[in-house]
């Protein structure tokens, strides 16, 4: 049985759609500042991915049964897709399997394939138990982690408030499946669709600092896509909506309209 996923919504239901996805370990109100920007215009969904949030945590993770939990939640209307990361990846995947479906793409730092050492990396530390003795620990240690250049503690705190969350043990975890993120990492390391087979204006936004590079894969997007490829490098890490905020929804928000 095809399984659905917990969503936010914002803006008129009849508005054009835009589907936001977030990358591992996050959840669907990453994208809530976007949202307050442009639910004026648009009907914007966020989802939990599964083994995130309040969407079904088990089992199986593939990419596969990420793009069927999403077709299944949001239906077959067209719609903008908006992923971060591996959202990135399930955005130029669905784009791939089913073009009718991906009517324009924004990319947020994607992670359309990660080298495997990175991977294994990644997923060795994915592993380990990430919690903290409270909540403000937990936005002090996320806070070091991350190189923020434009995004404020409060604004750290007001979105991880329902997702930095005390467990029964009284240790304060993200909601999370720890196994989901290590299989999702497997999946960015795979062989994406070739470049040829997404044939819908895209938008790549990509922080130059990032740990994930792009480099290696751009000159063959650009090749593909030609002028149906627009890219945006800011200052900053990987996660783009926290390290350059404004500058990020100002260059979706442009693509859009």
């Amino acid at each position: 049985m095809t399984r659905r996923l917990a969503l936010q919504a914002w803006g008129d239901e009849d508005a054009p759609r835009v589907v936001c996805l977030h990358g591992v370990t996050s959840h669907g109100r990453h994208f809530e500042e976007l949202a307050a920007r442009i639910s004026d215009r648009f009907r914007v969904l966020a989802l939990d991915l599964l083994g995130h949030g309040d969407s079904p945590w088990e089992p199986p993770w593939d990419v596969g049964s990420h793009l069927d939990a999403i077709v299944a939640t949001v239906g077959d209307r067209p719609a903008v897709y908006v992923g971060h990361s591996f959202g990135g990846r399930l955005g130029f995947e669905l784009a791939a399997r089913e073009p009718e479906l991906v009517e324009r793409l924004v990319l947020l730092d994607p992670a359309i394939q990660i080298p495997p050492e990175a991977g294994l990396y990644a997923a060795e530390n994915a592993r380990r138990d990430r919690s903290y003795a409270s909540f403000a620990e937990g936005i002090d240690r996320r806070y070091e982690e991350s190189r923020l250049t434009a995004a404020s503690r409060e604004r750290l705190e007001r979105e991880l408030a329902t997702h930095l969350v005390e467990s029964d043990d009284g240790r304060w975890r993200y909601r999370y499946c720890q196994a989901a993120v290590v299989a999702a990492y497997g999946e960015m390391s795979s062989e994406p669709p070739p470049f040829g087979r997404v044939d819908v204006p895209t938008l790549v936004v990509l922080g130059e600092e990032s740990y994930i590079p792009y480099a290696p894969l751009l000159d063959a997007h650009r090749a593909a896509a030609g002028d149906r490829l627009e890219v945006v490098t800011l200052p900053g890490g990987h996660t783009v909506l926290w390290d350059q905020p404004e500058a990020t929804i100002d260059a979706i928000e442009r693509f859009l309209t």
